[in-house]
């Protein structure tokens, strides 16, 4: 019985490899992408930054020339209560008395205390 030999000039090639369509970009694109993205977002951050810090000047500012107006508001209101206690004490003992024995103007401190005793 006669071998069976190859037909002339050897048989096809076998295909090993998966023959799939490429999808999506190159990598090199999607690098290049990111980059751009990244590079716009701390751009942006950088932005932020400066307005922020822009604003927080600005604020510091304007307390600093608020301060004066606030100061002198406080002075007058003190002033107020200071003359609105010496005349409640002099309706109530019918004379002012003096609580130091100096009359160099000490600045009075007022604490806010509870109406009811803490239990």
């Amino acid at each position: 019985m006669p071998q069976d030999m190859p037909p002339q000039g050897g048989y096809a090639p076998v295909q090993y490899k998966r023959n799939l369509p490429v999808r999506g970009f190159r990598p090199a694109a999607y690098v290049v992408g990111i980059a751009a993205l990244m590079t716009y977002g701390f751009w942006r951050v950088g932005q932020g930054i400066k307005e922020h810090n822009e604003l927080a000047r600005e604020k510091m500012w304007a307390r600093i020339y608020l301060t004066p107006a606030l100061q002198a508001e406080e002075d007058r209101d003190q002033v107020r209560r200071y003359l609105a206690d010496q005349a409640r004490e002099k309706e109530l003992l019918g004379t002012e008395t003096k609580v130091y024995n100096s009359d160099r103007f000490v600045r009075p401190w007022y604490a806010v205390t509870p109406e009811k005793p803490l239990k």
